[in-house]
């Protein structure tokens, strides 16, 4: 995805940040960038494009009283890593309740 198409800076984080299906708990990997409008994971399993995923983004550390958001995102793009045995998969959000906005946003303030 070009840099043009992009609505936001996305931030890498030092920020533990692990993504879990809302509904059946899995883990689905962890975020290497996150901005206002998307991230990119990292996974142990290959991620199907052009799926929609209900999921937690749950930070290992509480800032600001936000340790979990809770989002629907679309599947943009998923690729095999180089050892065949990871991928890495980037989502655009396209669902977010207004608190999940704002506890989104205090994450970004601390990356």
């Amino acid at each position: 995805m070009s840099d043009e198409r992009r609505l936001h800076d996305r931030h890498s984080t030092d920020l533990a940040l692990e993504v879990f299906e809302l509904h059946s708990h899995r883990r689905l990997g962890r975020v290497v960038d996150l901005s206002a409008d998307g991230f990119m994971l990292f996974s142990d399993t290959l991620l199907a494009a052009d799926e929609l995923v209900e999921c937690r983004l749950v930070s290992e550390q509480v800032i600001e009283g936000v340790g979990e958001i809770q989002l629907v995102a679309d599947c943009l793009w998923s690729r095999p890593g180089a050892d065949q045995q990871h991928c890495w998969a980037g989502f655009h959000i396209i669902d977010l309740a207004e608190d999940q906005a704002a506890a989104l946003e205090i994450l970004l303030q601390h990356l």
